[in-house]
């Protein structure tokens, strides 16, 4: 997977994209990361890539000319690649999108500034828009950085254990369950004794019921979308928790 990022601050993107998983993902050649900086593509002496914007407005735009270079001069040494503008009217990033992206080899993430994109850049060469959130930052950067490191983890082999983001919160629909290590009592709490007994079975089944009860607790909206099979729902019953998903998914 190669991540090219098309950014004014470069030195924004340096330090965290050097640690963690996406270094070590990046020594191991499982990814790589080419940060372009649209300044080297601006024309005056000033190497201007913004502008006020035509019929007036707060703000200054991002002019097309630097950034369509940019993105040409990245697709001239690695031709294909999906473009992606991040921005706050894009696609909201999720990870059903995140494994969307996980399947392409180049993402080319272009990070806008100030008021906003010309919008003939977007019609020139952006082939998705994505939103890290209904909120608003001074740039892109962070959701280029945010979407690097969503989609690095599920890149095969990049986890230390093989396919446990399978097991992430979101990944199944729901929130994941309590997680608890040593010590075994903390301030008078104690970790759960089924955790403690070697039964892998009821293991599984006390996660997947933490699981739901603490979706239903922080983000019952999940629960509405969420399909429980048979053997899950017969486990909802026993813990008391069926009628309270059925009307949830009522509403």
């Amino acid at each position: 997977m190669k991540f090219s990022v098309l950014t004014i601050f470069p030195d924004l993107l340096e330090s965290p994209l050097r640690e963690g998983i996406i270094r070590k993902a990046q020594r191991e050649g499982k990814i790589s990361i080419e940060i372009t900086d649209i300044r080297q593509f601006a024309t005056d002496k000033h190497a201007t890539t913004d502008d006020r914007p035509f019929g007036g407005g707060e703000g200054m735009v991002m002019k097309p000319e630097p950034l369509a270079r940019a993105l040409d001069s990245v697709k001239d040494r690695a031709p294909g690649g999906r473009t992606i503008l991040l921005s706050p009217q894009g696609r909201t990033l999720d990870q059903k999108l995140v494994m969307e992206l996980q399947k392409e080899s180049h993402l080319i993430l272009v990070c806008g500034r100030y008021e906003a994109v010309d919008e003939r850049f977007a019609q020139y060469g952006v082939d998705d828009e994505i939103s890290v959130g209904d909120y608003i930052l001074s740039g892109g950067e962070l959701g280029a950085m945010i979407i690097i490191d969503a989609v690095t983890r599920v890149c095969p082999e990049v986890l230390g254990c093989s396919g446990s983001y399978l097991n992430d919160t979101f990944s199944n629909g729901l929130l994941k369950h309590p997680q608890y290590t040593r010590p075994r009592n903390f301030s008078g709490h104690e970790v759960p004794d089924v955790l403690l007994e070697g039964d892998h079975q009821k293991i599984k089944e006390y996660r997947f019921i933490s699981a739901v009860t603490q979706t239903l607790k922080k983000r019952p909206d999940l629960i509405v979308t969420k399909d429980f099979n048979s053997t899950e729902s017969l486990l909802l019953e026993r813990a008391g928790l069926l009628e309270q998903v059925n009307q949830l998914k009522r509403r």
